[in-house]
């Protein structure tokens, strides 16, 4: 179990899986709140999945949540340890801040979808905006 939580691609699937609440929740209403509204509409139409992802998003975001959260046990978890020698320990303390960086990236991406798809009209209707 050990090696297969330190493979480097499981970081790398977890961004890309997370980045999927970005592709189908809060990029179509960035985009139409900037007026580009036709490029949402013909990336929702050429883009397979993204009409199911943002009819699903309750299950995009849950999923894409749950990679993050299993994420952050990866990165965090205790009893990690990196290697004696020299050269390797530095590319282990690399590594290390690299998959922090991926990690925050990704939860940036993960709010930022949240909130345009699940928060922003309660608050504007809230706000009466």
């Amino acid at each position: 179990m050990k090696d297969f939580l330190d493979k480097p691609y499981l970081r790398w699937i977890t961004f890309f899986l997370t980045s999927g609440s970005l592709l189908c929740c809060a990029l179509p209403i960035f985009l139409v709140t900037l007026g580009f509204g036709s490029i949402a509409a013909a990336m929702s139409y050429n883009i397979p999945g993204v009409t199911f992802l943002a009819e699903h998003k309750m299950w995009t975001l849950s999923l894409s949540f749950l990679f993050l959260l299993f994420l952050a046990w990866i990165i965090w978890r205790p009893n990690q340890s990196c290697p004696l020698d020299p050269k390797l320990a530095l590319a282990c303390a690399g590594a290390k801040r690299w998959n922090k960086r991926i990690f925050i990236l990704s939860a940036m991406i993960w709010f930022v979808g949240f909130f345009a798809s699940m928060l922003l009209l309660p608050l504007r209707n809230l706000l009466n905006i």
